[in-house]
């Protein structure tokens, strides 16, 4: 019979073998995460998404991660006295915000990643799209909602993902961090969106899973209630519908191109929650929406 004292200890064990059949049947696969946001900036949140992503490596799980830094290219402007300027949500980016987007994105916050894995046991080597000619892009034409094409300068698109950098770094044990900065025909460096990014590597990996870690629970419906699960139809309705839109629409894209490539389920999860990714993956309530064809 249980004493007192063993209960806690059972329940630990509980746990453990709850994760059991979700370590088996992601073993081996490959699992990218988009890392931004509250999880990006909160150093308790960052100690939490280091040890998850370790934790997977060490169970035989292939994590991915495509990271942001919006907020933190925002503030390195602002300091340097050049003001941002957005068109429908994207970035105006000239030669000297390029500049910028580079310095923040590859030059600070992948270093940031890479070294925090590295200092808890981890073996993470960080990436822009420009290595290996991982990402190749091409100018985003972007139009307002009334068909008049505005030029927002280095904005760039995924034309292509090479993943066999990726594949390397995998197959030799080590976590890839990848910058959103993507590289042209001409050698142009471009900033793209760091979510759409994300779907198209995750499409390109043929990836087991998809994984947005956001500021918000999840989507949510008409009415505001969580949804827990939701089909392309249903992210297609609610998109017309004006329910899906600002932060979350490139998020849900993202995630429909991964589904198109071959990505079996997408999660928008709740970063500002520790150990978020362990509780989506290896817990059968699992958190925030899963999202599937």
């Amino acid at each position: 019979m249980d004493s007192p004292q063993m209960t806690p200890l059972i329940q630990r064990a509980e746990i453990l073998m709850e994760a059991l059949p979700y370590i088996r049947a992601f073993q081996g696969k490959t699992l990218v995460i988009k890392y931004g946001g509250a999880a990006l900036e909160q150093p308790g949140l960052k100690e939490s998404f280091a040890l998850d992503v370790i934790l997977l490596r060490y169970v035989g799980i292939n994590p991915v991660i495509v990271h942001g830094g919006g907020p933190q290219i925002g503030a390195l402007m602002k300091r340097l006295g050049k003001e941002p300027h957005f068109v429908g949500g994207m970035r105006v980016t000239d030669d000297e915000t390029m500049e910028i987007v580079e310095m923040v994105l590859v030059g600070r916050i992948n270093k940031e990643i890479v070294g925090l894995i590295n200092h808890h046991g981890g073996r993470a080597v960080g990436l822009s799209g420009k290595d290996g000619n991982l990402i190749r892009a091409r100018r985003l034409a972007h139009r307002t909602p009334d068909g008049q094409e505005v030029d927002i300068g280095l904005v760039g698109e995924v034309e292509e993902v090479n993943p066999q950098v990726i594949r390397l770094l995998e197959q030799n044990g080590f976590i890839p961090v990848i910058a959103p900065v993507g590289v042209g025909a001409a050698g142009e460096t471009y900033n793209i969106n760091a979510d759409l990014v994300a779907g198209n590597v995750a499409a390109a990996l043929t990836a087991e899973k998809l994984i947005h870690l956001t500021d918000v629970q999840g989507i949510q419906g008409e009415d505001g209630t969580l949804l827990c699960t939701l089909t392309r139809k249903d992210a297609e309705r609610l998109i017309k519908g004006g329910v899906i839109e600002g932060g979350m629409l490139p998020k849900v894209e993202s995630s429909l191109k991964a589904l198109e490539g071959g990505t079996a389920k997408c999660h928008i999860i709740d970063g500002r929650i520790p150990h978020a990714i362990l509780l989506e993956i290896f817990t059968n309530a699992g958190i925030g929406t899963e999202i599937v064809l």
